[in-house]
């Protein structure tokens, strides 16, 4: 897939998000946990990831029943892993049901990776 190819489909699936990417990305847009500004559906080498902070080199994936024990999620968390990036994934059930928990976690996550950034 070519890059232009890569960002029209991930302009495609912001469009289409799903009810538990649609939650939480009006909990994380507009620097909204610790002033971090969060991209949706980026493309990131040949894959698209739902959430990205380049800040701190956070990916946030939302996920329906499709990844369950997905081979392919695997491959490409430890891509992504192998860039730089930290993987933290999510069920949809998880972000509609439990916003402030999901909250909570990423936001534990980002004062970690901050810290890790300051020593």
């Amino acid at each position: 897939m070519t890059d232009d190819e890569k960002t029209e489909l991930a302009r495609k699936l912001r469009k289409q998000q799903t009810k538990a990417e649609k939650k939480l990305w009006s909990e994380v847009r507009a620097n909204q946990i610790n002033g971090i500004k969060f991209r949706r559906q980026q493309p990131l080498g040949d894959y698209i990831v739902d959430f990205v902070t380049f800040d701190l080199d956070l990916v946030i994936e939302v996920d329906g029943g499709q990844h369950m024990e997905s081979e392919s999620d695997e491959k490409r968390d430890q891509w992504l892993e192998d860039q730089g990036f930290t993987v933290l994934r999510f069920w949809n059930n998880q972000v509609l049901k439990n916003t402030e928990g999901v909250l909570k976690e990423i936001n534990n996550k980002l004062e970690e990776l901050s810290e890790g950034r300051k020593e």
